[in-house]
């Protein structure tokens, strides 16, 4: 029912729609080839790729960036030259001109040595001057990519206030026209900006008064400007100091009376949070792909140490506990790398509605690359608990990604409600629809409604369009999509408008989502691994098999859990447990010695 893109990459093309939960697996469940790079991109990666492992290999040194707290000058100038700073500013305005896809890939090898570096590059063309790319006027674009692109000028993304984490709306920071109509004045400050303090040029997100054209009522609403140091009255705060990504600059941003001329208006006013949400959506594909490689470097550390290491008379690699943790990495950096590529290869074919995947995207990437760093430190034991090993950096690095770009509980309830809605505006036309006496969708439900009773299934088979040796993962897959689409329509008719303070209900929704979504990808990538007999086509299927066997499992659970009246009873009592606690302001129970 969430209107979640599962892109099925094989060679053909699917419709798969439950009809009646509204269960829309990529409008029509869309089957594509991975192969998104023709030969001149392919060769191209190939040119960049290179020079970015060896600069990562040799010249940049992570460990250092983390003890000083910057990434050093001399690393910088390095980085312009390579051109990481304007990836994907089309090569006509000074940058590099690559596609999501081949952006993901560079991505992906810093995410494996540098984390920090990783976000200081992120937070400049991922999200910081991205808005000017995606809503930039001609003359906006050839101003300002260029000295963007060469990293001569670095750019941030100016959001966050202290009365408005993840609620972006409630920012208080206020642009006013001034009396000339040429200029905006700005007053307000932003906190923890990446690249706060060294950022020349900022896309900065305030409220701007404007008549409502409906009622002739002035309400506040946010507005997206471009805005340059130099204009005056823009002033940083220190640099923040941090768990981890110390590297990075995060200060806060303070403005005083800024002009902004009107033409740095990005995008029309009062379209600010539009731009902000679309510059976050396009931002946050890049995550997965940078910790996708972030896990395989983990994975080879880990690997290194289980081969080499001899405890009790053999090496660790040949004892079951080691042997589930590397197999459970393995299989998360293969679900995270899939779901990457292939919410960027649907970007690179012109999807524009993959706000889901990207939050998906996210989600998933973050919380299976904790595991693994975790998992890899265990491994190592000891070893693993001391700062030269370089792993208790990567965890420190790592934990951020479940808390910014959108924090992973905030965009768990945004996959359940937004795919809800969908659902909800298709169970109110059904509703028009048999209040009408339509014959042919009563026909039509009665079927769907009995069908679901006797447990026959309700949503078409996919096993045709994946390789003939995941046929019965296709049909996991299926099934747990039909049973998904009825939990859906469930809570909606049990709590109707209601739903959207179904926390518990809405959690658990969301994670059976991204196993299902999960469970696409690998089927996706696994399909044609095995159709193109590549090399390592039996690993990938037994990777596929397994977590598709898992996700599975998990899914029922979840599902399961939305109407189980002991579930339910457990959700309440936790509301309460915690009500308690805030109540007496922390733990409540008398300690055992009074």
């Amino acid at each position: 029912v969430l209107h979640v893109c599962v892109s099925m990459c094989v060679c053909m093309c699917a419709h798969v729609c439950v009809l009646h939960v509204c269960v829309h697996v990529c409008g029509h469940m869309c089957v594509h080839s991975y192969a998104v790079l023709n030969e001149e991109q392919k060769e191209n990666m190939r040119l960049l790729i290179e020079p970015t492992y060896k600069f990562f290999e040799e010249v940049n040194d992570a460990a250092r960036n983390d003890v000083e707290e910057q990434v050093p000058p001399e690393i910088m100038k390095s980085l312009q030259e390579l051109g990481a700073f304007g990836l994907q500013v089309p090569i006509e305005l000074g940058g590099v001109g690559l596609t999501n896809t081949q952006y993901a890939r560079l991505v992906e090898v810093v995410g494996g040595y540098d984390l920090a570096v990783g976000i200081a590059l992120g937070a400049h063309q991922s999200i910081g001057f991205k808005g000017i790319t995606l809503f930039g006027t001609k003359e906006q674009r050839e101003k300002y990519l260029p000295q963007l692109a060469s990293g001569e000028k670095i750019a941030a993304f100016c959001l966050t206030e202290s009365s408005s984490g993840s609620d972006a709306s409630s920012i208080r920071s206020k642009a006013i026209l001034s009396d000339d109509g040429k200029h905006y004045i700005l007053n307000g400050s932003k906190i923890w900006i990446s690249n706060g303090g060294i950022a020349e040029v900022m896309t900065v997100f305030a409220q701007t008064p404007g008549k409502d054209a409906k009622t002739g009522e002035v309400k506040d609403k946010i507005s997206a400007f471009i805005v340059e140091r130099g204009f005056g009255g823009v002033t940083s705060g220190p640099p923040e100091k941090k768990m981890g990504i110390k590297a990075s600059n995060t200060a806060e941003v303070f403005y005083d009376n800024v002009h902004i001329p009107v033409q740095n208006l990005l995008g029309k006013e009062g379209e600010g949070f539009k731009v902000a949400m679309n510059i976050l959506n396009n931002g946050r594909f890049g995550m997965a792909a940078a910790l996708s490689g972030t896990m395989k470097k983990l994975i080879e550390r880990a690997v290194q140490h289980v081969t080499t290491r001899v405890q009790f008379g053999n090496k660790l690699e040949v004892y079951g506990d080691v042997q589930e943790k590397l197999a459970r990495m393995a299989m998360m950096q293969y679900v995270t790398e899939s779901i990457a590529y292939l919410l960027s290869g649907n970007m690179d074919r012109g999807c524009t509605e993959f706000q889901l995947e990207a939050a998906i995207s996210k989600v998933y990437a973050s919380e299976a690359a904790w595991e693994v760093v975790d998992e890899c430190i265990q491994l190592h034991g000891g070893m693993g608990f001391m700062k030269a090993a370089g792993l208790e950096r990567v965890m420190r690095d790592m934990r951020i990604f479940r808390i910014f770009e959108g924090s992973n509980d905030i965009l768990r309830l945004f996959v359940s409600l937004t795919g809800l809605q969908y659902a909800g505006s298709h169970l109110r036309a059904l509703e028009r629809d048999l209040k009408g006496f339509k014959m042919d969708v009563l026909m039509s439900e009665g079927v769907k409604r009995t069908k679901r009773m006797v447990g026959a299934r309700i949503v078409p088979s996919i096993a045709g369009q994946v390789h003939a040796d995941l046929a019965s993962q296709a049909e996991q897959l299926s099934s747990a999509l039909g049973d998904f689409g009825a939990s859906c329509e469930s809570l909606l008719l049990t709590h109707r408008k209601d739903i959207i303070n179904q926390q518990f209900l809405l959690k658990r929704l969301s994670t059976a989502c991204i196993d299902l979504y999960g469970m696409a990808a690998v089927l996706s990538r696994a399909s044609k691994a095995l159709s193109k007999g590549v090399p390592t086509a039996a690993h990938e299927k037994a990777l596929t098999v397994t977590f598709c066997q898992q996700a599975e499992e998990r899914i029922r659970r979840n599902l399961g859990s939305l109407r189980s009246a002991s579930h339910l009873k457990v959700d309440a009592s936790m509301a309460t447990i915690a009500k308690e606690i805030c109540k007496h302001g922390g733990a409540v129970p008398t300690h055992p010695l009074d």
